[in-house]
């Protein structure tokens, strides 16, 4: 068995594709009018075809229910944050730094599902290699192995993640 992707239910497909496609750059790879695809691996189901498909339930379907999140990362993390902002969303919290140095922002998209955008953990691992930490002090501020912190600060690890990346989308 193999787990392929999330589905979260939304009132309106319209605006909530506008909001992922505009805001987090996702782009669709299936739509089926009630049901679309990101790239980024995750779907959006219309809250009247979900009931469809599993009764009438309409007040086991819950907005705002925060027990879950999609989360995101991104490398421009600061120009997100500042496009963030034109959009008018509820902020579940402002930007914070997390003890292994990521800087993450949480906030709601049009149906109150939360969303997590972090900075990626490659520009963490460089932002701290800029400030003078050496790569064993990096590590262990990140949380992350060596292997994964050597490959961040190599120019050649950017080519192979866009390599592994273009793999897992033509699967």
């Amino acid at each position: 068995m193999k787990y392929k992707l999330p589905l979260i239910v939304v009132d309106d497909m319209e605006r909530s594709r506008k909001f992922y496609e505009d805001l987090l750059g996702q782009k669709v790879i299936l739509d089926f009018g009630e049901n679309i695809t990101f790239g980024g691996d995750f779907c959006l189901q219309t809250k009247d075809s979900w009931r469809g498909f599993i009764g009438d339930c309409e007040d086991t379907i819950m907005f705002r229910s925060n027990n879950f999140e999609l989360y995101f990362e991104e490398k421009q993390f600061e120009k997100f944050v500042e496009k963030l902002k034109c959009y008018g969303v509820e902020l579940i919290h402002d930007v914070r730094e997390y003890p292994w140095g990521q800087n993450v922002i949480r906030f709601y998209d049009p149906d109150m599902h939360v969303i997590e955008v972090g900075e990626s953990m490659v520009s963490v691992v460089r932002r701290f290699h800029d400030q003078g930490l050496s790569v064993e002090e990096i590590a262990e501020r990140t949380q992350h192995p060596l292997e994964f912190v050597r490959d961040a600060l190599n120019e050649k690890f950017q080519k192979k993640l866009i390599a592994v990346k273009f793999a897992d989308e033509t699967k």
